[in-house]
């Protein structure tokens, strides 16, 4: 990837449009979400992940140089490396937290299939003859083989904006080191109107809520951060 320079300007109206339309359509699918409309929340979501992308057209930073064709010769190992080690990191990381606490482990997934009972799927999988551990072994096969592939063409609406636009200027201005940590820090704050007002990602019961998931999920993004940047 080329070097990206931003000026001040270009840095400024770039997080304005990423975070404040962004955090305006978060608040609004929040407000679906907990009247019951996963759908609408989720489209909205969706329209939500380009605002990032939408902030580097606004901003009228140039988009040559950002690694828009991947040079895979001799590289193929980073290709996997980027692909299937936020896989491994995710269940490491749930294997590190049901050994410090055991007693959250539900071996009979109740919450997911409160999660399924409530979407409506739940009696269509019983009818197919699925499983819950049947159904969380297709959902992880299709999340390392097929998601990789069809997520990145959504996934491009924030990574243009986040590892294009925000982790060179960071880098730039801070180092290396220094920029991807508050790179990272910004990534997961972006996320944090629906964290905090529609429980994405952690729901709105566990411990600590609402101010502890939004501290953690920063330091995941922190962490996946640095993997992606440094791929």
């Amino acid at each position: 990837m080329e070097t990206i320079n931003l000026s001040k300007k270009q840095f400024v109206i770039y997080m304005a449009v990423a975070f404040g339309l962004a955090w305006i359509l978060e608040m609004i699918a929040s407000v679906f979400s907990n009247n019951g409309n996963q759908i609408v929340f989720t489209v909205i979501v969706m329209i939500t992940m380009f605002m990032p992308f939408l902030g580097v057209l606004v901003a009228r930073i140039p988009l040559k140089g950002m690694g828009w064709v991947p040079h895979l010769k001799g590289k193929l190992r980073y290709v996997f490396f980027a692909l299937w080690m936020p896989a491994l990191l995710s269940i490491l990381g749930g294997v590190l937290f049901f050994v410090i606490f055991p007693d959250t482990f539900d071996s009979e997934f109740m919450t997911l299939r409160g999660l399924l009972e409530e979407a409506g799927a739940l009696e269509q999988f019983e009818a197919q003859g699925i499983t819950i551990p049947m159904y969380l072994l297709i959902t992880s096969v299709q999340a390392v083989t097929i998601a990789p592939f069809l997520n990145m063409f959504v996934a491009l609406g924030e990574e243009v904006g986040w590892r294009g636009a925000l982790y060179p200027y960071l880098k730039k201005k801070f180092g290396d080191t220094k920029g991807r940590i508050v790179g990272g820090a910004i990534w997961g704050a972006w996320h944090w109107p629906i964290m905090i007002f529609a429980g994405y990602e952690y729901g709105k019961e566990y411990i600590g809520a609402p101010v502890l998931g939004p501290i953690v999920f920063c330091i995941s993004t922190i962490m996946m951060g640095i993997l992606l940047d440094y791929v």
